[in-house]
């Protein structure tokens, strides 16, 4: 369920480390093994956050990562990716179509038509 590499081409345990407590946080080490047709859309999307950030990147590139969700899972996922951010101080570039949870960002920069309207 988590497959990554660190920079000697494998897995190191402090990745497996933070992989495991990231996916502890989120309520979903009892899934560990389990295959992935079996987790709902919100748990994938979680893991997937999770996987990535597990690799502690300094900045996370986020596009539309609560896009098809409902709304208990997209909170879900925007929580983890502001509270991994405060936490280990990755930064988070969150791509959004969703108003709610633009307003709930840092700082938005608004795009249209691949203008920057306002910052």
């Amino acid at each position: 369920m988590m497959p990554m590499m660190g920079s000697h081409g494998r897995c190191t345990p402090e990745i497996t480390e933070r992989a495991m407590s990231l996916l502890d946080s989120e309520d979903l080490l009892p899934m560990q093994h389990q295959p992935s047709g079996s987790m709902s859309g919100g748990q994938h999307q979680r893991v997937a956050v999770a996987r990535a950030l597990a690799m502690s990147p300094a900045l996370l590139l986020a596009d539309e990562p609560t896009g098809n969700l409902d709304t208990k899972s997209a909170d879900a996922v925007f929580d983890l990716l502001r509270r991994v951010s405060r936490e280990q101080g990755t930064s988070v570039l969150f791509v959004t179509h969703n108003p709610e949870l633009a307003e709930r960002c840092d700082k938005t920069i608004q795009v249209v038509d691949g203008r920057v309207l306002a910052a």
